[in-house]
């Protein structure tokens, strides 16, 4: 075959395609940008089996590259996709969670309080969690003492890790439907039975100022991320009109983005419990900076969230990333 003889006769072909890749395009430019990309597809793999890499051969490979592009679409750059995420995957996300996390709060906060009012009402129970004099250093010095007893800085980084990780386990987890309850559950306990302790030993103020700075925003970190981790369980269980791994794919795709916004949120309370909850400020500013933290968290998450929300946002990944979705009927 002779290139230039097929260059000549493909040429105004060729210049057509290039002329679709940077038009905009209607539903019949879209069938003859598809028609004239497969039949510059099929010339270009003429020329390479005739007479391999050649000048035209490399001219319709950069014409087919820019009608491939325009067909697939581009991905954004990572300016742009980290604008987008914390602008309106992250907060669409979370606010898709409000209610259930205002649930699991409900429930958490209830088990706190029970086991702290039911342990530390029978001294039976407070003393079958160890021995008394071990139990009145906890109460005297070592809780207070956990806050200061590392520098600041190491401090707070190592509650931000611990917390991510369990914040993590609830949402990637989730769909046992057990896990995250467990987590809850479990923690919820450990702090009812701290209070109860410091409860029984005459110092049950020392707990509530201690937890409110930096817990107001922690707990509602995992509380979160416990309400993300049961909505991909009841993906799971009830997928509507979607089969059961797309109902999936979607929840994970869109709650994972909960457990990435989350490792931020849960930095700014290991912050304030490094550097506000066990040094030397009065409580009231103490209590104050926890407050507005919680306060930014819930503007985002709500103020934020319901506007990206009703731009049509899901938390879910654009389509360019997630891959074209299949048509449901219904």
């Amino acid at each position: 075959m002779d290139a230039d003889a097929l260059a000549d006769a493909r040429r105004a072909e060729w210049a057509r395609l290039d002329e679709l890749t940077r038009a905009r395009l209607d539903g019949e430019g879209v069938d003859e940008l598809i028609m004239r990309y497969r039949a510059a597809s099929a010339d270009l793999a003429d020329l390479k089996t005739s007479v391999g890499t050649s000048p035209q051969s490399a001219y319709v490979s950069t014409i087919l590259a820019r009608a491939r592009l325009r067909l697939t679409g581009a991905a954004d750059n990572i300016l742009v996709q980290t604008g987008r995420f914390f602008a309106r995957q992250l907060p669409a996300a979370l606010y898709r969670l409000r209610w259930t996390t205002l649930a699991v709060t409900l429930v958490a906060l209830v088990i706190i309080a029970g086991t702290a009012a039911w342990i530390s009402s029978d001294p039976a129970l407070v003393a079958a969690l160890g021995p008394p004099d071990l139990l009145a250093q906890y109460a005297d010095e070592d809780f207070t003492g956990y806050y200061t007893e590392n520098p600041p800085a190491v401090f707070a980084g190592m509650v931000w890790t611990n917390n991510a990780w369990i914040a993590a386990q609830c949402v990637l987890f989730g769909v046992t439907g057990i896990w995250p309850v467990y987590a809850i559950v479990q923690n919820a306990m450990n702090v009812g039975v701290a209070i109860a302790i410091l409860a029984a030993h005459g110092r049950g103020d020392v707990a509530v100022l201690y937890l409110l700075p930096h817990g107001l925003l922690e707990l509602t970190c995992i509380f979160v991320a416990a309400a993300a981790g049961l909505h991909v369980f009841w993906a799971w269980v009830a997928p509507g009109a979607r089969t059961r791994g797309a109902a999936l794919a979607e929840a994970g795709r869109s709650l994972a983005t909960v457990a990435m916004g989350l490792v931020f949120a849960l930095a700014l309370a290991g912050l304030v419990e490094g550097f506000v909850t066990g040094w030397a400020l009065p409580w009231p500013i103490k209590i104050g900076i926890g407050v507005a933290a919680l306060a930014v968290f819930l503007v985002y998450m709500l103020g934020v969230g319901r506007r990206a929300a009703r731009q049509g946002e899901t938390g879910d990944l654009v389509e360019y990333e997630a891959g074209t979705p299949t048509l449901m009927v219904g």
